[in-house]
């Protein structure tokens, strides 16, 4: 056994665990008048309701036990002072010092690293000021129109969730796409929307290496030079989000639109730094400040709040709850607000590459589940969709209910229904529906030649948790709240599973056989050391496409 299900609080709560057995949720209501009142918290303009869970009093004090035996609060002041609490590379963890606005310092390895934060801010403001102004121009003197990031998982889902998200806030005459697909369908379909002369690209990459972004790049790059643009031009429309700077100078940038940014940002961590400029393109520096401001508030709640009322650790600690003890295998995500309608894939890298690991951090074997599948979609849309296997499937699947009090746009009935549609589903979540129920709900209906054999197919349980998470309205600084939230969420069930949710080795040995694999593609005697179906594969591809890759061209790209 591990050291976490050897532990007494893990003890404690398998035994509560099965002495709740098959409580029902409907019970724990009627039995607590004020239970809405009870389990519920407010903090950084985020409210939270999870009374519709399936758990008591006790069953927090367990869980809290827990977070204490894990040690949560020295782990969180580690992560917030720059201690290298990514063990497996050696690196602090300090995305919180880039939303820091006091005048303090935040010391890694000796040195301070705020002034450099800082600086790159300035620089920030400095250049989009230019852009969203009309002041910085292309190379023919006409103002940039269009603005396509290029970048992946972190680089791409940050900027492009947020960018979306605060689509109210975005500059009217610029317009933003974004590229992180190799699969050269994406950059190719964004290339037919954009005209050289207008466009500004922004090339995300910390190494200046990733071959992804790197392949897009230089198709941008050709395309741009195809429309008779000459090299030096380059300065005028692409600039670059990385530390490599002799790579950036060879590509054709100029250093002077190279923003920086540190190991210490891990990549799914990185909308907050430089990696954030498409952010701050679109809404303006001072909506990206709000939205610095806004995740910030959420830091002093989560380092200073007790664990009791802490928001972030309770999202945890019910999450623990389901996947350790009632086998909950996923995790849903409905926004009931069309803005938010990439936030769940955002989560999705957030979560899944944090704390998809099956080793603990000195190494050993864990027994025990860790991260959940993320996964969901807009709340009503979802209604028509996936929603009849929450209510009436074998899995018990936990799902967050996010929504926004007030929205920008009142038209007509909309938001009402939107919000009745939200507080019903959960509402029906939870209560199910009796067979007497049923059987109540079909007296009378003259349609129904044998209602009694309908009930099995019309009755379900309930008992299906959710928490509901409301903003009064999306702007830039609930939507920094609420992003926060998530991922001091996933820290801290990180921390009670004693894994490393920083590192993301998983990830490395596909991306070296991919290149191994291309390598083979140019020569296919390589290809011997391959197993039989990936050897066969490579052959079919082969003997499929014209002159062994089939890549679209700059040529018909730009025609």
């Amino acid at each position: 056994m591990s050291i976490l299900t050897r532990s007494p609080a893990w003890h404690a709560l398998a035994q509560h665990r099965a002495a709740l057995g098959d409580v029902s949720m409907r019970d724990l209501f009627a039995q607590d008048a004020a239970r809405f009142d009870h389990f519920s918290v407010e903090a950084a303009g985020i409210f939270l309701d999870y009374s519709k869970n399936i758990l008591t009093t006790e069953t927090l004090a367990l869980l809290m036990a827990l977070a204490r035996q894990a040690d949560i609060e020295t782990w969180r002041d580690a992560m917030f002072s720059g201690q290298h609490v990514n063990c497996t590379e050696d690196r602090a963890v300090l995305h919180v010092a880039l939303r820091d606005r006091r005048d303090v310092a935040t010391t890694v390895d000796g040195e301070d690293v705020m002034p450099a934060v800082r600086a790159v801010l300035r620089k920030m403001r400095r250049f989009t000021d230019q852009v969203r102004d009309g002041v910085w121009r292309g190379h023919g003197g006409q103002r940039i129109r269009d603005v396509v990031n290029i970048g992946i998982g972190g680089s791409d889902l940050g900027p492009h969730m947020v960018c979306d998200a605060l689509e109210s806030y975005a500059h009217p005459d610029l317009n933003f796409h974004f590229v992180s697909n190799v699969d050269s369908t994406h950059i190719a379909e964004v290339l037919k929307r954009v005209r050289p002369e207008t466009t500004l690209f922004v090339v995300s990459s910390k190494t200046f290496t990733t071959r992804e972004t790197l392949i897009n790049a230089n198709t941008a790059r050709a395309w741009f030079l195809q429309s008779g643009a000459p090299e030096a031009a380059i300065a005028r429309h692409f600039v670059a989000v990385s530390t490599n700077t002799p790579a950036v100078q060879a590509f054709g940038i100029d250093p002077a639109n190279q923003f920086e940014f540190w190991d210490w940002v891990g990549g799914r961590y990185s909308l907050w730094s430089a990696i954030g400029l498409p952010i701050a393109l679109c809404v303006g520096m001072d909506n990206f400040e709000a939205l610095v401001a806004g995740a910030h508030a959420m830091d002093r709640h989560f380092a200073e709040a007790p664990l009791e009322r802490n928001m972030p650790v309770i999202l945890a600690l019910i999450g623990h709850w389901y996947i350790n003890f009632f086998g909950a295998g996923t995790h849903l995500v409905a926004p009931y607000e069309q803005y938010l309608h990439r936030f769940p894939a955002y989560l999705q890298q957030l979560d899944m590459e944090s704390n998809g690991k099956c080793v603990d951090r000195d190494g050993a074997r864990v027994d025990y589940a860790t991260g959940p599948v993320v996964w969901g979609a807009p709340g009503t849309n979802g209604q028509h969709a996936f929603f009849q296997l929450l209510h009436q499937g074998t899995a018990l699947i936990p799902a967050d209910f996010i929504v926004c009090l007030q929205t920008h746009h009142p038209l007509a009935v909309h938001h009402d229904a939107l919000l009745a549609n939200c507080f019903a589903q959960t509402e029906a979540l939870m209560r199910g529906m009796t067979a007497d129920e049923v059987a109540a709900s079909l007296t009378g209906d003259a349609c129904l030649i044998d209602a009694h054999a309908l009930l099995p197919h019309r009755t379900f349980g309930g008992n299906r948790p959710t928490n509901t998470i409301c903003l009064d309205k999306l702007d830039p600084r609930s939507l920094g709240a609420l992003i926060a939230l998530y991922e001091h969420k996933v820290f801290t069930q990180g921390v009670i599973w004693r894994i490393n949710s920083f590192d993301q080795w998983g990830v490395e040995l596909g991306k070296r056989l991919a290149l191994h694999i291309e390598a083979a593609f140019a020569s296919p005697e390589q290809v011997a050391d391959h197993d039989s179906s990936t050897h066969g594969l490579i052959r079919r591809y082969l003997r499929r496409a014209s002159g062994g890759a089939s890549v679209q061209s700059t040529e018909s790209i730009a025609s």
